[in-house]
């Protein structure tokens, strides 16, 4: 019998019409919800590993002031005394400037050529990138770019310029750090004293200098705008090369300008109708290459990290340098030509260590090997002041008699220079006419190694051995180190510590060194000086000295000559109560002149340097040297008379006088 109704019957399932697919196919919904979220957590994973490798190995934003430094190249700037500019090697940072230190105008270019909302955006210009995104998509290639002034700085200093999603990610999120640690004026300025403006120049004022010879306090409104065009290709747009290119965007940057009201329309049209005057490019003289290669070796040595800039003041006298220096190559082009010598060197000191000259060849173009410092050779007779300053500290007096006859230590017999020989003499007068056996003598009295002591306390830096020889000048030195040394006498007996340096700053006015005042060492007795400084007059003053050419008008001197063997070197060193000066003539192949002694050609180049360096200075006393010529007619005759009877001994025997020091004579 047939059941009423829609009851199934038992053991069967009612398939009810409808229903969503859901429940039709459950087990096709749950594997498809698996593979979505799979999926969902895959892309979410490497979503999240790309922004995070975005940021990966990012740099830390450096501190305020290493900003500063950073990536600069080593640039360094020789100013004189009077803030004139010598030399610039490297690139040119220029001084730093603050823009409160500007007319308005000038930042303001700079803010309508490159970042127009500088003063409003974060760091980081959203609108900018969006508008730029959307141009580049459309061209399918970068022609439009969004980086702040901000972002610009952190590519610069901080970062790489390679054009990759990373770098810009990166750039954008250390610009925006950098806008909560300074100011906006703070990063427009670090911008305005960092940016590139093409031909090796870095900062607005670098820029201004080089192109208009003027400050950027004295920009006007149509060079601020073509110095504001130059950052977007300053290669492109050097203005000595592409001066129309420039002008061009010139325009942009004033059309700008008036655009964000920073100037009237009438503004810009006297800016476009302005003469753009480009001065010639600064000269410097590589002259002064001796001197400054001699101020950078210093630098190096004093500052063990170098800043990535400095402005070094240097010591010289500037004018009198250009003199001396003519004056010395037209006497060596003449004199030094017809004496087989090609080669000078000169160093001219202050008596408070100032080095107011350096002259360290004939060209510098021609060769950079300074003479002054770099230069060993043989000082000859030029190194008998030590000899006798020992002796006078061992006891003995300018006025302690000394035979002048052969002498021989071992297998060595020095001679004279003349080959002759005096008999009896002062030791004064021994120096002053160059004896080398009394020199040797007194050498061997005091120890060679006693005067190796004396010439090292007075200044001698190179390592000098205690050979007999050492009394006649064999072992070489340099022209600097010799004439520092004799500034003991010049003063008295303070040892002279010569400078190059007046003072190391970095661009932005930081004081990094300045030469401090201090006290002299003493390291020789001032009456002992007195007594080196009468001996020394005599070399120059007395009818019998060697260096008679070098006197010079109204002023003291006093001084020696050295001559080395074969006549390879000759010099004159001396001083006067103002100066002390020396003075290097040879050859740099060794080669010997033409019987160039230190009296004939050195001795009249340091009269004409010294000259130079007196002009129009009242003449001051030099310590104790009239003493020099001062002896009775009484000890004059008694060295005449044992003189003449050393004479005769060896007339008569065929052989000079024995006993060697055996008595002294009053003055």
């Amino acid at each position: 019998m047939a059941q009423k109704g829609n009851k199934a019957p038992a053991g069967r399932t009612i398939k009810v019409p409808g229903g969503g697919f859901a429940s039709r196919h459950p087990r096709l919904v749950r594997y498809t919800l698996t593979v979505f979220l799979v999926v969902l957590l895959v892309a979410g994973g490497w979503a999240f590993w790309k922004w995070r490798s975005l940021y990966a190995g990012m740099p830390k934003l450096p501190e305020i002031a290493e900003l500063w430094s950073a990536k600069r190249e080593p640039a360094i700037e020789f100013i004189d005394h009077n803030g004139n500019t010598l030399d610039v090697r490297g690139p040119r940072y220029g001084r730093a400037t603050s823009v409160d230190q500007l007319p308005e105008y000038v930042p303001q270019a700079f803010i309508a050529a490159e970042d127009k909302r500088f003063y409003e955006h974060d760091g980081a210009d959203d609108a900018a990138i969006a508008r730029a995104a959307w141009s580049n998509l459309r061209a399918g290639e970068t022609v439009s770019g969004a980086s702040t002034i901000t972002q610009q700085l952190i590519k610069n200093l901080v970062l790489t310029s390679r054009q990759t999603v990373r770098r810009k990610a990166q750039e954008v999120k250390l610009a925006r750090e950098l806008e909560k640690e300074m100011s906006k004026d703070e990063i427009l300025s670090l911008y305005l004293n960092r940016v590139y403006f093409g031909a090796g120049l870095y900062g607005i004022d670098a820029a201004a200098r080089y192109y208009f010879g003027k400050p950027p306090q004295k920009l006007t409104v149509a060079e601020a705008a073509i110095l504001a065009a130059l950052p977007k290709a300053p290669s492109k747009l050097n203005l000595r090369e592409n001066l129309e290119g420039a002008k061009a965007r010139q325009d942009y940057v004033l059309a700008q300008m008036v655009d964000l009201g920073f100037i009237r329309p009438a503004e810009a049209e006297k800016a476009r109708a302005e003469d753009i005057t480009i001065i010639a490019p600064p000269t410097y003289d590589p002259q002064l290459g001796y001197a400054l290669d001699a101020v950078s070796e210093r630098v190096k040595a004093m500052l063990p990290r170098i800043p990535g800039d400095l402005v070094v003041t240097v010591s010289l006298d500037i004018d009198l340098q250009e003199k001396i220096r003519a004056q010395l190559a037209k006497r060596m082009e003449s004199d030094g030509a017809a004496e087989g010598a090609s080669q000078v060197a000169a160093v001219l000191i202050a008596k408070d260590g100032r080095v107011a000259a350096l002259v360290g060849g004939t060209d510098y173009s021609s060769t950079e090997f300074n003479r002054v410092t770099q230069a060993l050779r043989q000082p000859g007779s030029s190194f008998k002041p030590f000899v006798y300053a020992t002796a006078l500290e061992d006891g003995y007096s300018p006025y302690d008699v000394f035979e002048d006859a052969p002498i021989t230590i071992g297998k060595w017999s020095p001679s004279n220079y003349t080959s002759a020989y005096l008999g009896p003499m002062t030791m004064s007068e021994a120096i002053a006419r160059s004896i080398n056996t009394v020199a040797v003598e007194l050498t061997q009295l005091s120890g060679p190694a006693r005067v190796a002591e004396t010439a090292r306390r007075f200044g001698i830096t190179t390592k000098l051995e205690a050979y007999p020889s050492i009394a006649l000048g064999s072992q070489e030195v340099s022209l600097w180190e010799l004439t520092r040394a004799y500034g003991v006498f010049q003063s008295g007996g303070l040892r002279l510590d010569p400078w190059l340096i007046e003072k190391i700053e970095d661009s932005r006015g930081t004081v990094l060194y300045e030469r401090p005042d201090y006290e002299r060492d003493r390291v020789y007795s001032e009456d002992l000086s007195r007594d080196m400084n009468a001996m020394l007059y005599r070399v120059v003053n007395s009818d019998i000295g060697t260096g008679q050419r070098a006197r010079i008008a109204k002023w003291t001197v006093a001084g020696k000559t050295g001559t080395s063997q074969d006549w390879r070197d000759a010099w004159f060193i001396g001083y006067s109560a103002e100066y002390v000066g020396g003075i290097w003539v040879g050859n740099d192949d060794d080669k010997p002149m033409k019987k160039v002694t230190g009296g004939g050609l050195p001795a009249d180049l340091w009269s004409d340097m010294m000259e130079l360096a007196h002009a129009g200075k009242t003449p001051e006393r030099l310590i104790g040297a009239e003493s020099g010529l001062v002896i009775s007619e009484e000890a004059e005759a008694r060295i005449a008379f044992y003189r003449g009877l050393s004479q005769a001994f060896s007339i008569a025997a065929g052989q000079p006088l024995a006993g060697r020091s055996g008595y002294r004579v009053e003055r």
